[in-house]
């Protein structure tokens, strides 16, 4: 009986630590070139009423007294705030006279949780972050010159803060967006995918729900009032139908826009490959650099 006592205490004391464990922290190798430098950052968000990291590159030098346009990078879901200059080739593009932020998004979709009062994310990007990346550096504070660029969920992220936001930014790039997310029905197959959505989105049929839709939106807003639209879907994506009906749409109510059909999969191998078009489209939308007389 002592044996089996002794036992059955170094497995409780086995599963103790176990549960204790903490999981090894993921890689950080960021992508950098040598003409960047990289800032690590923590702000205090009163949105979220929690510290929130974000992550910076900006050029290693730029002309004294000039702000710059800042790109807003979100990352998808199941990724954190170091995904975009850990996994992509970004970084150059910084060199070009850009300033690169890249904010922690959880696996929020970037909105404002409706069962969840304590998970501000729109407010915390469109107020919290801003105000924080323009305080902090070179940065110019109008919306001819701010952008913001997502993969996945943050393709989502990008479309939707773009819209509840016309007057934050001049372009928005989602790539492979999973822009139907709050249109998706109950699947019993994906019972815990649904209860979470539903925690960010709402109930089904919710006011909450129908304002996170970016299909919604489309229907009912000005596309004149709306930034302009990059999109990309890879053909070996399931995300697909779903974007060719959005791109449909925007084309159907004139929003100014583009989609492209790309080869590949959901992966940064494909992301990664698109950047250049992003950037140039990205580059064609926004004001150049302001200078500013340095006192």
């Amino acid at each position: 009986m002592l044996a089996h006592r002794s036992a059955a205490l170094l497995i409780s004391l086995s599963l103790l630590a176990g549960c204790n464990r903490k999981e090894p922290p993921k890689p950080d190798h960021p992508r950098l070139t040598p003409n960047v430098l990289l800032r690590e950052v923590t702000l205090h968000s009163a949105a979220l009423d929690r510290d929130m990291p974000y992550r910076v590159i900006l050029p290693a030098s730029a002309p004294i007294g000039t702000k710059l346009p800042a790109v807003y990078l979100l990352h998808g879901g199941g990724g954190d705030y170091r995904d975009w200059s850990n996994y992509s080739d970004v970084a150059h593009f910084a060199e070009d006279g850009l300033i690169l932020v890249m904010p922690e998004g959880h696996s929020s979709y970037y909105a404002n949780a409706a069962g969840r009062p304590q998970d501000r994310y729109e407010d915390y990007i469109a107020h919290d972050l801003i105000a924080d990346v323009e305080s902090r550096f070179a940065v110019a504070s109008d919306r001819q010159h701010r952008a913001i660029v997502g993969i996945s969920m943050g393709g989502f992220g990008a479309v939707n803060l773009a819209f509840h936001h016309p007057e934050l930014f001049a372009f928005s790039a989602a790539m492979s967006p999973a822009i139907d997310v709050p249109s998706r029905p109950l699947s019993f197959k994906r019972i815990s995918q649904y209860r979470h959505h539903s925690s960010i989105f709402g109930a089904w049929g919710s006011d909450t729900r129908r304002r996170n839709d970016p299909f919604v939106f489309v229907r009912t807003a000005d596309p004149e009032q709306a930034p302009y639209l990059f999109l990309t879907c890879g053909d070996q994506e399931g995300l697909l139908p779903a974007n060719r009906r959005f791109a449909g749409l925007l084309a159907e109510r004139h929003f100014h826009y583009e989609f492209h059909t790309v080869p590949g999969g959901h992966d940064w191998n494909q992301w990664n490959a698109r950047l250049a078009d992003v950037f140039r489209a990205l580059e064609a939308h926004l004001a150049r650099p302001i200078p500013v007389s340095v006192k």
